[in-house]
């Protein structure tokens, strides 16, 4: 089954935690800080295969990962980084947040591969804190958390021509007819149910590749039938052929159809009405042995008159018997050699990475050896809001209040037993600590 749409979740590899430990050699008593960093996480790239034409293998799963970045070790031993998990999409493939929409990635023109989920970083090992205040420091920095996000890919056919029209307006038929492609062709709606690409050879090295895109029907914008799943093929079309049944063979006033079928694609998006169009008038092989009733107009000369005066060219055509086929082709071409050649490629929209979190600075908390009722909180996330905050006034101990509780210093020293009363010492700063709705005593003193 032709599958040009698929939703699922993405989650890049968590970084590994620094490693806290000290050298131990047997001359060596005292070493320093050695502990290594942790591997980074692996990415979510995207890369375009050639092989692949549908989106169909993202239909049978709802998550990739990639792998975890691994903890650093004693000895500096560098982690190692997870492993990467790169999802295989065919060219025009289009990566949006499923949220919002907001384009994420277009996999198109030159852009073949791109890493839209980056790993977290490996967290520093603590022999990066060593200082000549604190040559001993007992803390790592914790690695970067992984980030998931559902996203939804869209295929949207590159192609230059789009073929466009009701079900059974010969849009198969012309293709066929115009390339070696071999769409389904029968004499009843809904032949069509999945767009169909054919290069078209002009001779001497010119042409151009064009889709049959399935018929629409009124209601298309909206859903009805297969409306958006049709519509989203001719977005990155540079012209359109409007093919139209000029004999009326299903009923429907030829005029009437293009303006219809018009109508559904500027309400889907209003930048399918300004692209280039020329109406293919199909079918006037049979309108030779159809009786005009009298006072009827020829169907041709109507739809000339009503849409040649908007700049859009009517050509009869007979997509069966190739009649007028060729003069189609050729001006076709003229219009296409007035557009740029790039491919239009959906500039990105969500950045993934601006809403990554911080990484953490690192902090420890553990009990003073000679004084159980004395805590020390150090690290390099203590000093650095120690650094900007003036303690003495009144909003900046209620900022320090706030810091220390979604920081998480409170809930680590709630875990080593601290008690109404005992004492906190952030390098040369004490706190009384209270279990009350401040937590902490609001008289600092220094060392």
């Amino acid at each position: 089954m032709f599958a040009d749409r698929a939703k699922f979740i993405i989650r890049s590899g968590r970084g590994g935690d620094g490693h806290v430990s000290f050298r131990r050699e047997k001359f060596v008593p005292d070493g320093g800080p050695d502990g290594g960093d942790g591997g980074k996480g692996g990415d979510v790239i995207f890369q375009v295969d050639n092989s692949m034409d549908t989106l169909s293998f993202y239909r049978r799963r709802n998550k990739f990962a990639a792998g975890n970045g691994e903890a650093g070790g004693k000895k500096r031993c560098h982690g190692k980084n997870g492993e990467d998990v790169i999802l295989k999409v065919p060219e025009g493939t289009v990566v949006s947040l499923a949220e919002t929409g907001e384009v994420i990635a277009d996999l198109s023109g030159e852009n073949r591969r791109q890493v839209v989920l980056r790993g977290g970083r490996g967290g520093n090992g603590n022999m990066h804190y060593a200082t000549s205040t604190m040559q001993a420091p007992t803390y790592a920095q914790p690695g970067q958390d992984a980030r998931e996000l559902t996203v939804v890919l869209e295929l949207k056919l590159i192609a230059d021509v789009g073929l466009v029209g009701y079900p059974n307006a010969g849009k198969s038929t012309l293709l066929r007819s115009i390339s070696h492609a071999e769409p389904k062709v029968a004499s009843y709606q809904f032949t069509t149910l999945t767009p169909n690409l054919g290069v078209v050879d002009l001779g001497d090295g010119e042409g151009f590749v064009a889709a049959d895109i399935p018929g629409l029907i009124e209601g298309a914008s909206k859903g009805a039938g297969l409306g958006h799943e049709f519509l989203r093929h001719i977005e990155r079309c540079k012209v359109l052929v409007h093919l139209v049944d000029a004999a009326g063979t299903e009923g429907r006033d030829p005029v009437e159809a293009v303006r219809q079928i018009n109508l559904e694609m500027s309400l889907y998006a209003e930048s399918l009405a300004r692209k280039k169009q020329v109406i293919a008038a199909n079918k006037i092989d049979l309108l030779s042995g159809m009786e005009m009733e009298e006072g009827q107009e020829d169907p041709v000369r109507r739809l000339q008159e009503a849409f040649e005066k908007e700049g859009i060219r009517v050509f009869p055509i007979s997509a069966a018997t190739g009649d007028g086929i060729r003069e189609l082709l050729y001006y076709v071409k003229s219009l296409l050699d007035q557009l740029p050649r790039e491919v239009e490629v959906y500039q990105q929209e969500y950045f993934p990475e601006e809403h990554m979190q911080a990484n953490t600075l690192p902090f420890s908390c553990r009990k003073d050896e000679k004084d159980p009722h004395t805590f020390l909180v150090e690290g390099p996330k203590v000093e650095k809001m120690l650094g900007y905050t003036n303690l003495e006034s009144e909003k900046g101990f209620r900022f320090f209040q706030n810091f220390l509780k979604d920081s998480g210093i409170l809930k680590e020293l709630e875990k080593l037993g601290i008690e109404d009363g005992d004492t906190v010492r952030m390098y040369d700063l004490y706190f009384d600590y209270y279990a009350g709705p401040e937590k902490l005593g609001k008289e600092a003193r220094e060392s």
